[in-house]
């Protein structure tokens, strides 16, 4: 944790500010310490230059496996490919100049993938996340100045409200059990006249008939552990068959929606042992979180419509994808 932090920290309880206590600074960071809320006296552990706001053990766990086992597997930096730039632009919308010197909230930051381009594009990025996910993400970012990693829960987010001009939240709502309470939480913390952007899984037909939503049934009930252990022994065989599938005349990309397993083969320019890691990662995202919820569209635009936000976009273009600007 970084001091210029402690400007936008709140005790996600009753909103105070929070005053450090005990800090042991590694360089110009504080690698541990306290955050203490004077009034109520609520006590927050900094751990490993992270503030702590939420306990060890909550429903995003199988997140916090998945990150911090392929912690650089979806990394632009690392892949050699702008897979994660290139999503992060096109779903926002927004322009890469602004960013700078910017203060950006990332809700859900997973390892980092979406912060390291706002990162680069010169942002103060605050990346929260609920799960042990941010772990990854600070071993991954750690050598930007301009990196504040905060382990917090997005229904009480321990931050100062409208104080951010970008927030944005990119792959994570459907995996919270509440997903409208979710979104209106993200309103709150954008500044006037700063810009907000999420995007959803879609509910349509096709995306009930997908063979994962029916494993989903099973697999949400087994130990996460067992399950990622089967998704690295299996899901390789998975994708060579469905590699196969794919290649068959006009209807092979049709019939691997059958096989329950992320093949991007030809669609991201990756080698195969990438492909193999992209694979196991996205099929155990698939099928080990304990929520999964795509949503109607009409649902998210009256969701934003309610925020008062204003030149207000609800689009698919791969996910459902709402962007907004903030009261002035």
């Amino acid at each position: 944790m970084q001091n210029e932090l402690l400007e936008l920290l709140r005790c996600p309880r009753t909103g105070e500010r929070l005053a450090l206590e005990a800090p042991e600074y590694e360089g110009s960071r504080i690698r541990s310490g306290w955050l203490v809320a004077k009034t109520s006296a609520n006590r927050y552990p900094i751990r490993e230059f992270i503030p702590r706001f939420v306990p060890e053990s909550n429903y995003a766990a199988s997140f916090g496996l998945q990150w911090n086992y392929f912690r650089q597997t979806q990394l632009d930096s690392q892949s050699g490919q702008p897979i994660s730039e290139h999503r992060f632009w096109e779903t926002t919308a927004w322009d890469r100049e602004r960013l700078r010197d910017q203060w950006v909230l990332d809700c859900g930051c997973g390892a980092g993938r979406f912060a390291e381009v706002a990162l680069a594009a010169g942002a103060k990025v605050v990346a929260v996340d609920v799960s042990s996910a941010v772990d990854a993400c600070y071993a991954n970012l750690k050598e930007y100045a301009n990196l504040h990693v905060v382990q917090g829960d997005i229904y009480a987010l321990p931050l100062a409200r409208h104080c951010f001009p970008f927030v944005y939240s990119l792959g994570v709502l459907q995996h919270t059990p509440d997903v409208a309470k979710a979104f209106a939480a993200l309103p709150p913390m954008v500044a006037s006249g700063g810009r907000l952007c999420a995007d959803f899984y879609e509910m349509t037909w096709k995306h009930r008939l997908l063979p994962r939503h029916f494993l989903r049934a099973f697999t949400t009930k087994m130990q996460k552990e067992r399950l990622f252990d089967l998704c690295r022994r299996w899901v390789p065989r998975f994708l060579a068959v469905s590699q196969r599938v794919g290649r068959i005349p006009k209807l092979g990309r049709i019939l691997v929606r059958a096989i329950p397993v992320a093949d991007y083969t030809g669609v991201y320019d990756l080698d195969q042992t990438q492909l193999k890691e992209w694979a196991v990662l996205d099929t155990f995202d698939w099928l080990s979180p304990e929520y999964d919820q795509p949503q109607h569209r009409a649902d998210v635009a009256r969701w934003i419509a309610a925020s008062g936000f204003s030149e207000v976009t609800v689009l698919k273009s791969g996910f459902m994808i709402v962007r907004g600007v903030g009261k002035r």
